[in-house]
C-alpha cells in the first residue's frame, strides 16, 4: 500500500499575494505536472520524472510491451551511442544535422546519441549469422531514451531535448509480406490508442528524412499541437495539410464526402508508422537467404510512439486548468482513500472504517493501486483538494458522516464528476467495476456498463478519424 506521507512529491509552494513571472510559454499539462510536483525541470528541455508520474510512464511502458509482443514483436536494447560511420552510408548525415547530438571518444571516434535506431539495428542484423527466410518476419522492439537538440523545445515533455521513445523495427521477405506486417502493427497502434480512451486522428503523412514509400501519423488534437490537419465533421476524413494538395489544404470542401464540413486543427503528433523498403538494409548489407539460398535485402518497416509525448499530450486534452484528468489505465492510483482528521471527536470510529475499506479496497484492486492519505495533520478539505488536482479517478473520504448513527454515509468524488455520498458497500461496488473497466480495456475490449452507477464513471473511448 501507498502512503501519501512517504511520497517523495516536491509540489511548487507559492507564497500567498505572490507575482509569478512566466518566462516561457506553458502548455496546460506542464503547468500541472510541475506545480504538482509529479515533473520537475533539469536543464533546458530536460524533465525529472518523479515517483508519481513514473507509476504513469511505467503503465504506459506495459501496455505498449502487451500490444507490441501481441503483434509478435520480441524486446531488445540498443545502445545509445551510434556510430556515425553508419548514417554516412545511408545518407543521413548529408542533409541538416542541426538537431543530433554528437560525440568523440577518447580515441576520436564519433557517435550520434541516437535519435533514432535504424542504422543500429539494421547494422546487428548485417553482422548476424545469415538469416534464414524461414525466421523472418523478424519483428525486433525496445523503449528507452531517445535525443535531440529540439531548437526551440516547449510545453514541458511534449518537445523536450530527452525524451522516451518505444521503437519497432520489422524485417521481412518482399514489399507484399512487408505491407502485412505493416497492417498488423497498425492495428496494433489502433488497439493500444483505443485503449487509453483519448480522442486521436490517424492520419497519411509525409515519409520525410526517414524515407520510404507509406507513413501515418497518430495525432492528439490539441490547441498546442505543431501540426495543421484538416478534419471533416460529416465523414470523418482526416489529412495532415502538409501532404495534402494545396487546393485541398486551402477549401472547406472535404475531398472525400464533398461537403463542407472541412475545417483545420492543430495535433500533437505521438505516434508515427513507417514503411521502409530497402532504404536501410540496401546501403548497410542487411540481407537473408532466400528459398533458392541466394542473398537478398531485407524489406523493412519502423513504427515509433513517443511514450512521455503520449503522456504529456493525453493530459494536456483531458484536464482542466486546474485538475488533471488520467487516461483511465495511466492514472497513477486507482483509488485515493482519506481518513479522519488527527484529534477530531470522530476520529477513533472513522479509523475502524477507514482500516477495515483498506483492506476491502486493497482486495479489490490490489494494493499498489491504493493510495492512503494518511497526512491526518491536515484538513479534510486540504488533501481532498490535493487528490482532485492530482486527478485520482476515485477518492473516497471517510469523514464526520461515516460515523453518525442514522444512515451513516461516505463520500465518493469522481475525478471530473460528480460528489456522492454512499454506503460502505455501494462505494466498494464503484470501486470494482472501476476495475472491470480497467481489465475490459486491457483485454483490448469496450468498455460495458454493468449497474446503474457505471455510467457516471465511464468515459467516451477514443476513435480514430
Amino acid at each position: 500500500m501507498n502512503k501519501a506521507s512517504r511520497l517523495f512529491w516536491p509540489a511548487l509552494v507559492t507564497p500567498k499575494n505572490a507575482v509569478v513571472k512566466q518566462t516561457e510559454q506553458l502548455s496546460r499539462s506542464q503547468k500541472l505536472l510541475t506545480e504538482l510536483g509529479l515533473v520537475k525541470s533539469g536543464s533546458n528541455g530536460t524533465y525529472q520524472i518523479m515517483p508519481i508520474a513514473q507509476r504513469s510512464v511505467d503503465k504506459l511502458f506495459e501496455l505498449v510491451d502487451s500490444n507490441m509482443q501481441r503483434a509478435g514483436g520480441q524486446k531488445i536494447s540498443l545502445p545509445i551511442l551510434t556510430p556515425t560511420g553508419l548514417w554516412k552510408k545511408t545518407g543521413r548525415l548529408e542533409g541538416d544535422i542541426s538537431e543530433f547530438y554528437m560525440v568523440r571518444d577518447r580515441s576520436g571516434k564519433q557517435f550520434l546519441m541516437s535519435p533514432t535506431h535504424e542504422e543500429a539495428v539494421t547494422a546487428m542484423l548485417a553482422t548476424t549469422a545469415p538469416i534464414s527466410y524461414r525466421q523472418l518476419p523478424l519483428r525486433l522492439y525496445q523503449i528507452g531514451p531517445k535525443f535531440r537538440d529540439e531548437l526551440k523545445s516547449r510545453f514541458g515533455l511534449m518537445r523536450a531535448k530527452e525524451f522516451l521513445m518505444k521503437d519497432l523495427y520489422t524485417f521481412d521477405v518482399s514489399e507484399e509480406t512487408a505491407r502485412h506486417t505493416y497492417s498488423v502493427v497498425s492495428e496494433a497502434y489502433d488497439r493500444l490508442f483505443k485503449q487509453l480512451e483519448v480522442p486521436f486522428v490517424k492520419v497519411s503523412a509525409a515519409t520525410g528524412m526517414m524515407g520510404g514509400s507509406l507513413s501515418h501519423e497518430y495525432h492528439y488534437v490539441s490547441p498546442v499541437g505543431e501540426d495543421t490537419l484538416l478534419q471533416c465533421s460529416s465523414c470523418g476524413f482526416a489529412g495532415n495539410a502538409e501532404v495534402l494538395d494545396s487546393t485541398v489544404a486551402a477549401s472547406t470542401d472535404c475531398p472525400s464526402c464533398r461537403s463542407a464540413q472541412l475545417s483545420q486543427v492543430r495535433g500533437v503528433e505521438v505516434a508515427h508508422t513507417f514503411l521502409l523498403g530497402e532504404k536501410y538494409s540496401k546501403p548497410l548489407g542487411a540481407t537473408f537467404l532466400n528459398t533458392s539460398a541466394k542473398p537478398q535485402s531485407l524489406v523493412m518497416g519502423c513504427y515509433g510512439i513517443g511514450i512521455t509525448r503520449v503522456l504529456a499530450s493525453a493530459l494536456e486534452v483531458l484536464s482542466t486548468e486546474q485538475e488533471l484528468r488520467w487516461p483511465k489505465l495511466l492514472a497513477p492510483y486507482d483509488v485515493c482513500l482519506i481518513g479522519p482528521k488527527q484529534g477530531s471527536k470522530e476520529q477513533q470510529p472513522a479509523e475502524a472504517i477507514e482500516n477495515e475499506l483498506l483492506q476491502h479496497i486493497g482486495q479489490i484492486c490490489g494494493a499498489q493501486e491504493l493510495l492512503h492519505d494518511d497526512r491526518k495533520e491536515l484538513t479534510i478539505g486540504k488533501r481532498l483538494l490535493d487528490a482532485k488536482r492530482l486527478g485520482h479517478p476515485l477518492t473516497i473520504v471517510v469523514g464526520a458522516r461515516a460515523v453518525q448513527q442514522e444512515a451513516p454515509k461516505l463520500e465518493l468524488h469522481v475525478s471530473g464528476g460528480e460528489k456522492m455520498e454512499l454506503e460502505l458497500n455501494d462505494a466498494l461496488k464503484l470501486v470494482a467495476e472501476h476495475s472491470r473497466q480497467k481489465k475490459c480495456l486491457l483485454q483490448g475490449n469496450a468498455v460495458t456498463v454493468q449497474d446503474a452507477e457505471a455510467p457516471r464513471i465511464s468515459q467516451s473511448v477514443g476513435h480514430q478519424l
